[in-house]
């Protein structure tokens, strides 16, 4: 059962009575009570918030931060824990768990790399994990006279490239080891371990990761992982093309193209900065 605060619990400043109602039409009345629900929800994203917060950060007088957040309260957007304050209600968990099932990432991620492309005019891979490979879920071919083998359905190595390397930026360096180990065996072509791991250690900073034609001779591509609503990473995009026309320059170039485009199908998925500060914030 959800607990809705009484005075007691949430005593509500002596301010001269309730805040006058805005003025307008019913319809435009409705609309600022919508805001300002929404408004109230981003406020106690971190944590339980206390009503006299609460009022504070809303710019509202307690008596109307309150009924507004017992609305929410009865509808179980928030919850109301004693002694402690506001937290997002059980509502928003189902609504997260459909909205999750009914998204399409592939559909969702296709108008996004469809103008990466076209902005670039080289080949862009959508793909996601697939136990310990890269997968293609999706192509978009380039406009340039180069032939980028890649097929929907491969399976790629992680270790080697780009789209491989930015699925794997959350995760230590053990697992890291882990991955080069298996995907490079004594006796094999097997590159240099310790540039390899220290340029992981800069794409996990700056966000985006490089294949050198360390997967296909003459292939270099830049990558950038995506995001879902809890900030994990669900997917990552690539831009790839022959060497000659990605020289160290553009790739630097196409790095931030890359990294924005990722953003935004992160964000259509939900993904947004603050949720990823607060996960930062948790895991200290």
């Amino acid at each position: 059962m959800r607990h809705k605060p009484s005075n007691e619990e949430s005593p509500i400043a002596s301010d001269g009575g309730t805040e006058p109602e805005p003025k307008g039409t019913a319809k435009a009345q409705g609309s600022q009570t919508l805001v300002r629900g929404l408004d109230l929800l981003d406020q106690v994203i971190d944590g339980p918030v206390k009503l006299a917060e609460l009022s504070q950060r809303m710019g509202l007088t307690r008596s109307t931060t309150h009924r507004l957040a017992n609305a929410l309260i009865d509808r179980g957007f928030l919850t109301f824990l004693p002694r402690e304050g506001y937290l997002l209600g059980p509502k928003l968990l189902q609504l997260g768990f459909l909205a999750q099932g009914q998204a399409d990432i592939v559909q969702i991620a296709r108008p996004r790399i469809e103008e990466l492309a076209a902005q670039t005019e080289d080949t862009v891979h959508f793909g996601r994990l697939d136990s310990d490979l890269a997968l293609y879920l999706d192509k978009i071919p380039g406009r340039r006279r180069v032939d980028i083998s890649s097929r929907i359905g491969d399976r790629q190595p992680l270790s080697s490239t780009g789209l491989g390397k930015a699925l794997l930026l959350d995760d230590s360096e053990a697992r890291w080891i882990e991955i080069f180990e298996a995907e490079h065996p004594p006796g094999t072509r097997r590159p240099d371990f310790d540039v390899w791991i220290e340029r992981m250690r800069g794409y996990v900073a700056s966000g985006h990761a490089y294949d050198l034609e360390e997967n296909e001779d003459l292939i270099r591509c830049v990558a950038a992982p995506v995001r879902d609503a809890s900030g994990r990473i669900v997917g990552a995009i690539s831009v790839s093309s022959a060497a000659q026309y990605m020289d160290d320059a553009r790739m630097a170039t196409l790095s931030a193209d890359v990294r924005g485009t990722a953003e935004r199908i992160s964000r259509d998925l939900g993904w947004s900065p603050d949720t990823q500060a607060l996960q930062k914030r948790r895991k200290r």
